[in-house]
């Protein structure tokens, strides 16, 4: 980072695209920095009707009145020079979704500061909220970086910690984590300023990467301990949402009512009573809330009155290869 000591009032860039970046760039408006401009992913088809929907990025920077850039990619000398020409001293990066060429991460004054949502070096990458959780993390927290070519590697700035419970779930510990990211943008643009942002280097000791999540990593397998079943369900709803087969339906399980210890001689998968007390690898979970497809979420019992799923049946684990 520059030695030289940056103007009280940035000329700053935003480059985010979901609700998590959303947040940071409202934290940012409230300073009296100016964002010269917002970059975000392209307006995309979204929900049943696959209308075209700018993203929350885009449509919050139009209600702030600040111009909005949506650029395919930024690797054309093109899209390179239209960014160097903002003459920007520092870019916020949040949850963008492209990757910034080393002519982008150069061209801010100050570079360009990422906020990212784990406590790096752990969880790397795209999905390190709903990772953290799947793993069993009890801590997990927000590092705002100074970007580098590397995924997540450059060094760290700032950061802060919240603890992951037996009741958080990634809803939850996003809002949570969007929150400290707005604060801890705002607290070291002020540290930049006052010339106290020291930067540190990553270790090289627990490294993780947070993988894209697809689909299929929601599909239940009964064969699981019932507490990474419960994590599992904690980690990916909304999305990619979690799911079971019965009859030919995939039934979406939102959320774990109880934990219980069972009898574990039935195979997993076996359901153990009429309240669809259902047999893990250790333990068993009953179910709190269900949704059948193209149908809204209903608690277990108005679900069951719909749909009984007798004592004994035994719901399908996925094939082993």
């Amino acid at each position: 980072m520059s030695e030289t000591r940056p103007p009280v009032r940035l000329r700053l860039g935003f480059m985010g695209t979901p609700d998590f970046a959303a947040t940071a760039l409202r934290a940012l408006a409230e300073t009296p920095h100016d964002i010269v401009c917002v970059y975000t992913q392209p307006p995309r088809p979204t929900g049943r009707g696959h209308k075209t929907q700018p993203s929350p990025v885009h449509l919050l920077a139009e209600q702030l009145g600040i111009s909005v850039r949506h650029p395919e990619s930024l690797k054309t000398p093109e899209a390179q020079a239209e960014f160097a020409g903002l003459n920007l001293d520092l870019a916020v990066v949040a949850a963008y979704g492209l990757i910034l060429p080393r002519a982008i991460l150069a061209a801010p004054r100050f570079g360009c500061f990422n906020i990212h949502a784990s406590l790096l070096p752990r969880w790397r990458g795209a999905a390190p909220i709903q990772r953290a959780i799947l793993a069993g993390d009890d801590v997990t927290g927000v590092t705002i970086m100074q970007m580098e070519a590397g995924l997540d590697t450059g060094p760290m700035l700032l950061r802060d910690t919240i603890p992951i419970t037996a009741a958080t779930t990634a809803s939850i510990l996003h809002d949570s984590l969007a929150v400290m990211g707005g604060r801890l943008i705002v607290t070291a643009i002020e540290k930049l300023i006052l010339g106290d942002l020291p930067a540190t280097p990553q270790p090289t000791d627990g490294v993780t990467y947070a993988a894209k999540l697809n689909r299929e990593e929601g599909r239940l397998d009964w064969r699981l301990d019932a507490a990474t079943v419960d994590r599992q369900v904690r980690a990916l709803n909304p999305a990619p949402g979690v799911w079971f087969e019965w009859q030919d339906e995939r039934i979406k399980l939102l959320k774990i009512a109880e934990i219980l210890p069972c009898d574990e001689t039935a195979a997993p998968g076996t359901v153990l009573d009429a309240d669809l007390l259902i047999r893990c690898g250790t333990g068993a979970i009953r179910p709190g809330l269900l949704q059948r497809a193209g149908r809204q979420a209903i608690d277990r019992q108005a679900f069951l009155r719909g749909a009984v799923i007798p004592e004994g049946t035994i719901l399908p684990c996925p094939a082993t290869n």
